[in-house]
């Protein structure tokens, strides 16, 4: 039997496989608050051992995106217990993952009053969707105080509670992919003076204190932490080589002090071998590898050892029975892109399945 679709059993995740479906923005939540149509999409995939949510904003400046769900109110807690309760049913486990989006936002996708926010006041380049005026530049965000920081922080406490209160089996927090935790990481992004910038130990500040406030919150075993060592997404900018190896090996030696469940990498073909292998030494918890991999190169990797678990995005996206395709040696569907982040069930959830 393949070892993809074998148990997996640590000190904090007891999965029934070894399939992970990766975290997907799909911006069905029609005013932020999880729905019916979502529960029906991640029940559909309750194939995976473990579902990894959508990114999720823990508090109302962090909605960055159009149509994406949040954990700080009553009402998306309400709504995401359909989710839980949907994926429950199969065995699954489910994570909620926390998603800051700092300066990859818009005003224009946020509540009135609220404004982006972000390490520092310098804008990302480029430009973001929105459902009311369309295409528009990333705006200058207003940077965080100290304190301000800190209310962040707190924001992020909340939400972890809301989370279990939902009934999710943890959280993974996301700092990857150019986003507010990965903004206090990259010294392009992180112009500070506090103690939340220069040195990478004041840099990485910021992400140790979220990771350990959630877990003295929620208990360490339920929460993971998502990185993604020397991606540019978001504007980011590649910083000096050793400096990025060194802050990595830096975060992952706090993570294993702190206990995480699990660190999932956002693999890209910028980070140099030596970072990944520098990780795995550091940490002696579960880890995650995800991108661009089929079941194949999925089973090499988890042979070879250097990943616990693998992650998949778009297989799983289009191919809500995924795991059933790969017993059966079955061909998979093609992702629609034109339907990514439409509203509706087109694209969502009406990909043909092997077996009804």
């Amino acid at each position: 039997m393949k070892k993809l679709l074998m148990p997996y059993n640590s000190q904090s995740l007891n999965l029934k496989n070894h399939l992970v479906m990766a975290p997907m923005t799909r911006s069905r939540a029609i005013g932020n608050i999880p729905n019916a149509l979502m529960a029906e999409y991640y029940g559909q995939r309750k194939g995976a051992g473990l579902i990894i949510t959508e990114g999720t904003a823990p508090a109302p400046e962090a909605l960055g995106y159009a149509r994406i769900p949040g954990i700080f109110s009553p009402e998306q807690i309400e709504g995401w217990k359909l989710t839980t309760t949907a994926v429950h049913q199969n065995g699954t486990k489910i994570f909620l993952q926390l998603m800051h989006t700092g300066r990859i936002g818009h005003q224009a996708n946020l509540p009135a009053g609220v404004q982006v926010v972000g390490a520092s006041a310098i804008a990302a380049a480029g430009q973001m969707h929105t459902d009311t005026a369309g295409m528009q530049d990333y705006p200058v965000p207003v940077a965080l105080s100290t304190e301000g920081v800190q209310d962040v922080i707190s924001g992020y406490v909340t939400a972890a509670k809301n989370a279990i209160a939902a009934g999710f089996d943890g959280v993974e927090l996301h700092a990857a992919n150019g986003y507010l935790i990965e903004q206090f990481l990259n010294p392009n992004v992180n112009d500070r003076t506090d103690i939340y910038g220069g040195t990478i130990e004041n840099r990485s500040r910021f992400a140790l204190e979220v990771v350990q406030r959630v877990a003295d919150a929620i208990g360490k075993e339920k929460v993971g932490v998502r990185i993604s060592p020397n991606s540019t997404l978001g504007d980011l900018q590649a910083y000096d080589a050793d400096a990025t190896e060194e802050t990595y090996i830096h975060l992952s030696r706090e993570f294993n002090r702190i206990g995480l469940a699990y660190i999932h990498i956002s693999i890209n073909p910028q980070v140099p071998a030596q970072t990944l292998t520098a990780i795995r030494t550091e940490f002696v918890g579960t880890i995650i590898y995800c991108n661009t991999f089929t079941a194949e190169k999925a089973e090499a990797e988890l042979n070879k050892g250097d990943a616990d678990l693998i992650a998949f995005g778009r297989a799983f996206l289009a191919n809500p029975d995924l795991e059933q395709r790969i017993i059966n040696g079955a061909e998979l569907n093609a992702p629609d892109f034109t339907t990514l982040y439409t509203p509706g069930a087109k694209g969502y959830t009406d990909y043909p399945v092997l077996f009804n």
